[in-house]
């Protein structure tokens, strides 16, 4: 969904660090909305965003704040700040286009120049706005041992204790800052802004917040675009796509670059003689944003099954050492109290008792088939970190889930995704466009995670300019 999905995040580039986090302060009333503008919005001032001033580091762009309540459903007192950047231009004719970026854990102020460079084309019709998601950036939720464990990825297996200590950092109002709640606060924002219909744009787990919101809030999207998908039943703990997903990315690596072994064949073969399925993932999702050729693999893989794994280790160790990332640029507090709110594991939700998680898992373990994860095994599947840390998280209440059977609104959807991207591969993207009333699909050759982003190739870039100035 980073490398999250390095993985179940969208690294989009380099995050300014500024420490300090609270999870409730002093109650504030919510912004209200503003006036009818012409073209079909409310007010053009965003004048419940306060604060407004240039942003630091960044004063072509303007920086504020949004207070939300902490609980939405006001039985938990307080409230948080998120911070919010927009471009300058508040009467563009096709108005706001709200961008939402990775994680969960990753912050969006930091990130806006970055993302105003990609989207040049559409910003003389459009406004950029984007938020740091509640729990990110400046606010970001603190969990030292788990930052130090996982940094920017998903899948590394931190220590209990560091698990343990989150979660006790955080205490109960970690059921606070689930997808539903940011779904909320998005609602609150387009308010603010003087919206009635926004235009977002989602990158991995972007798509998923932007999905929900549209499932949420239906006649308040405009279009979408949804850029490495992650599909709106949400995360899979087991990592049931992904798992046999390496199979196609890496033969189209290997392909492209012109290697001549069976790169899938040995990563089985060496799964099966090491048991480190779980590192070699973790590694490959996080190795797509350095080199979507996924290059020297196939021959450290090829090493690795004859037996001479130096160089595969060599492969893994050096990837982890460009793991380390603090909280303002990917917090793992925010992320793990977001996928243990949000997904559904082998022993049910987080509103079941820890007791029986477990066996539940080990259960699961023992039913899954070869052909579900290989080039994989069940070893893999269910010793992910971004499973695991929800293994022994404190029982929570749960938001309920939409039904599987919604669509999305009838509003114009474009899904767009890399086929060597391991974070989200594109069969999900599949999954969610039949969600979707009249889905354009863009698969862009060459292209790993976050396409708009990242991707030597323009395809997908000029796909969303086309779609976004219809």
């Amino acid at each position: 969904m980073t490398s999250t999905r390095g993985r179940v995040a969208a690294l989009l580039g380099a995050v300014a660090v500024v420490a300090g986090t609270t999870l409730a302060a002093p109650a504030v009333a919510a912004p209200a909305a503003g006036a009818a503008r012409p073209g079909g919005g409310i007010t053009g001032k965003s004048g419940g965003i306060t604060g407004q001033a240039p942003c630091q580091g960044a004063p072509e762009f303007t920086c504020g704040t949004i207070t939300v309540p902490l609980d939405h459903s006001g039985a938990t007192p307080g409230s948080l700040q998120l911070d919010v950047a927009m471009t300058g231009n508040a009467d563009a004719p096709k108005g706001d286009l709200l961008f939402l970026t990775g994680g969960p854990g990753q912050p969006g102020v930091p990130l806006i120049r970055r993302v105003a460079s990609k989207l040049t084309p559409v910003l003389k019709d459009y406004r950029l706005v984007m938020f740091d998601q509640r729990g990110t950036g400046e606010r970001a939720l603190q969990c030292p041992g788990l930052q130090e464990d996982m940094g920017s990825s998903d899948l590394a297996v931190p220590r209990k204790q560091s698990i343990a200590d989150c979660a006790a950092a955080l205490g109960p109002n970690a059921r606070h800052y689930g997808t539903a709640d940011t779904v909320g606060d998005m609602d609150l924002l387009r308010q603010a802004l003087g919206d009635r219909r926004l235009t977002i744009d989602g990158v991995s787990y972007g798509t998923f917040v932007a999905e929900r919101y549209a499932l949420a809030h239906p006649a308040h999207v405009a279009r979408l675009v949804l850029d490495s998908v992650v599909p709106q039943r949400g995360f899979d703990p087991l990592d049931l796509g992904a798992l046999p997903a390496t199979a196609r990315v890496l033969h189209t690596a290997c392909q492209a670059t012109g290697c001549t072994t069976d790169p899938a064949a040995d990563l089985a073969a060496t799964v099966r003689r090491y048991g480190n399925g779980a590192q070699i993932l973790d590694a490959l999702t996080s190795y797509e944003f350095a080199d979507p050729d996924y290059g020297g693999v196939p021959e450290a893989l090829h090493e690795a099954a004859a037996g001479q794994p130096a160089k595969l280790q060599a492969f893994i160790d050096e990837v982890h050492k460009n793991d380390a990332a603090p909280a303002e640029f990917l917090s793992q507090g925010l992320h793990a109290a977001t996928l243990c709110a949000d997904s559904h594991f082998p022993w049910g939700t987080t509103d079941t008792p820890v007791a029986g998680r477990a066996a539940a898992l080990e259960r699961t373990r023992q039913r899954l088939t070869t052909e579900q994860t290989w080039p994989y095994d069940a070893a893999t599947a269910t010793g992910l970190g971004s499973l695991l840390v929800c293994l022994d998280w404190p029982r929570e209440p749960v938001p309920p889930t939409p039904p599987a059977h919604r669509k999305l609104p009838n509003v114009p959807v474009l899904l767009i995704g890399g086929d060597r991207d391991l974070s989200t591969p594109y069969e999900w993207l599949y999954e969610e466009a039949a969600q979707a009333h009249d889905p354009q699909i863009v698969i862009v050759p060459g292209a790993a995670h976050s396409v708009q982003s990242r991707a030597a190739n323009p395809a997908g870039r000029q796909a969303v300019y086309d779609f976004l100035l219809k």
